[in-house]
């Protein structure tokens, strides 16, 4: 895994909300935090820089504000997340980190069903 995608949780609720937005400035990210974290809108702006440096984010001027864009996907990080679970809990392997969410989440039948056939559709596929 890149150290790019290895994000915090305040992170990750910053890059949640650049997604939504597709674009966003300083001031819209701190305002949609605001309404689940009381950050400074200075520490907001570090946070943003931060990811920029990382790779994450890029930003372009308009006017005195930077707009913020995300450099990596969704589905990207996502994969990351996983990929870092995976080892660091199951010792890097995929299907005991599969056992325990079956057995964890106390999956029915008809989700038994979806999950072989995703299987099958990735084995036909070659992934």
């Amino acid at each position: 895994m890149t150290d790019t995608h290895a994000l915090t949780e305040l992170q990750l609720a910053i890059l949640h909300i650049v997604w939504e937005y597709g674009e966003a400035t300083t001031q819209e990210v701190h305002a949609a935090m605001a309404e689940v974290r009381g950050l400074a809108l200075t520490t907001v702006a570090t946070l943003l820089s931060r990811l920029e440096k990382r790779g994450v984010l890029s930003h372009r001027k308009e006017g005195r504000q930077y707009v913020y864009r995300a450099l990596v996907t969704e589905k990207e990080v996502r994969h990351s997340k996983v990929r870092e679970l995976t080892a660091s809990l199951f010792e890097g392997d995929p299907s005991a980190l599969v056992r325990h969410l079956v057995r964890a989440h106390e999956v029915d039948r008809d989700e038994l069903e979806r999950l072989v056939d995703m299987i099958d559709e990735a084995d036909r596929s070659g992934s």
